[in-house]
């Protein structure tokens, strides 16, 4: 089962993925974390590409598209994948085309206000962890006690160039698949559960 994730960020696509993950056993591909993983390596990959997602801007499509195929090659795909992240563009979508098949695309439709209140609200841990201000009791991490921080891409200038730049040009990404009969929408402003039931009782 290759499944793609698309929506504007803070759509909850990560939490989603997750919850897809452990119940069909495939990996879940984030492309914001393989670049994250190696900005923290400071590979040079990682660096170039810190230099697009701290402005809220899209890495260059042969970057990310390298990088996701790559990943594709490995053996835990070979039962299928949960995509996040990718493809943000349409040359990206038809790069993964001829990758690979893909079964279903969800897409994740959020209105403006909600997205800035996620993405405003959100905190991160060096652990991995992420959560929102409206669930949190201190600015500490609940699970590893270390101290939370804001994203660079969470800061609200950057939201707002986030959503601009998802606009151009990964919202007709959404319009590429639904022309191949591939595209699956899915309310999500509500609960997470709400979310989930949907996409599994599409998904069977």
């Amino acid at each position: 089962m290759n499944l793609i994730l698309l929506g504007a960020p803070g759509a909850g696509k990560g939490s989603q993925a997750v919850n897809l993950k452990e119940r069909y056993g495939i990996p879940h591909i984030s492309t914001g974390d393989a670049f994250r993983s190696n900005i923290a390596k400071g590979t040079e990959i990682g660096l170039y590409a810190k230099s697009f997602i701290d402005k809220g801007l899209l890495v260059p499509d042969e970057v990310v598209v390298g990088i996701v195929d790559a990943r594709l090659k490995e053996p835990d795909c070979e039962k299928g994948f949960i995509l996040d992240g990718f493809p943000r563009t349409v040359n990206q979508a038809q790069a993964l085309d001829k990758i690979t098949a893909v079964d279903l695309v969800i897409d994740f439709k959020v209105d403006r206000a909600t997205v800035i209140n996620r993405l405003s609200g959100r905190r991160s841990c060096s652990c991995g962890g992420t959560f929102h201000i409206s669930k949190l009791d201190s600015e500490y991490c609940p699970v590893c006690g270390k101290k939370l921080y804001i994203r660079d891409d969470d800061k609200p200038e950057v939201i707002e160039e986030r959503l601009k730049v998802y606009e151009e040009t990964t919202a007709p990404v959404a319009d590429y698949y639904r022309a191949q009969g591939k595209l699956f929408e899915v309310d999500a402003t509500r609960e997470l559960d709400e979310v989930y039931r949907d996409i599994v009782e599409k998904l069977g």
